[in-house]
């Protein structure tokens, strides 16, 4: 169990989503009428918990928070790259409003569809819908996931697992650069802003990545994933 939770925490593993490719000639042609491009500037509300979802979105570029929020408190469920669908909890025949809020990491491109056209597209299409469900479920488990490691990991497990989640299901490379500050990493991670720094500095200490300006590289992924299963 444990090998199938690592890295799996702060998105889902598979976070680029094919089900448009099973569209027909003809609902691609409906979808494409159906939709709009919109830019978001880094810090700007894309979803809003409680607000009418009269869209899904597509994320093209950039990164996005997914969280919710009570006064001053806030709980990230999870973060999304490009590729990923934002709002399909509003789907439901019960649910039109989103479950949650969404807002740019970084300036961020989505397409905007018609969500009663999706709807629509879910109905007359078997495989696209049957795409939707595994996407639902992959992000169902993403959060179990999340909430197992931040209830049952100390800060140096948890910051591991972010770590290599970041590599291997956001950016998909050993060598990326982070615009995310040590604060929107402490929350990602559940620690305090000075937790964040002094446990990436071990990690640097101990060779198992190194850090220049805002580009993180792992050197000893191993390692990681080691400090991950003992937490």
């Amino acid at each position: 169990m444990k090998d199938k939770l690592i890295n799996q925490t702060c998105t889902v593993a598979k976070s680029h989503c094919k089900c448009f490719e099973f569209l027909t000639d003809e609902q691609r042609e409906m979808i494409e009428k159906k939709q709009v491009e919109v830019r978001y500037k880094k810090g700007e509300i894309i979803t809003k918990y409680g607000a009418f979802a009269t869209h899904v979105i597509f994320l093209c570029e950039g990164l996005v928070k997914v969280y919710l929020e009570d006064n001053d408190q806030t709980l990230i469920l999870k973060i999304i790259g490009p590729g990923s669908l934002i709002g399909l909890s509003a789907l439901s025949d019960d649910g039109d409003t989103f479950q949650y809020t969404a807002s740019a990491y970084q300036d961020s491109v989505a397409r905007l569809i018609d969500i009663n056209t999706f709807k629509y597209l879910i109905r007359e299409n078997g495989i696209f819908s049957s795409k939707i469900i595994n996407i639902l479920s992959e992000n169902a488990n993403q959060i179990n996931n999340r909430f197992f490691f931040m209830t049952h990991r100390q800060s140096y497990g948890r910051l591991a697992d972010l770590v290599l989640c970041l590599s291997g299901n956001i950016f998909r490379s050993p060598v990326f650069e982070l615009m995310l500050t040590r604060k929107e990493l402490a929350e990602l991670a559940g620690m305090s802003t000075e937790n964040v720094v002094r446990v990436l500095k071990s990690f640097q200490k101990d060779k198992l990545i190194e850090i220049t300006g805002k580009t993180i590289s792992i050197l000893n992924p191993d390692g990681l994933r080691k400090i991950c299963s003992i937490g």
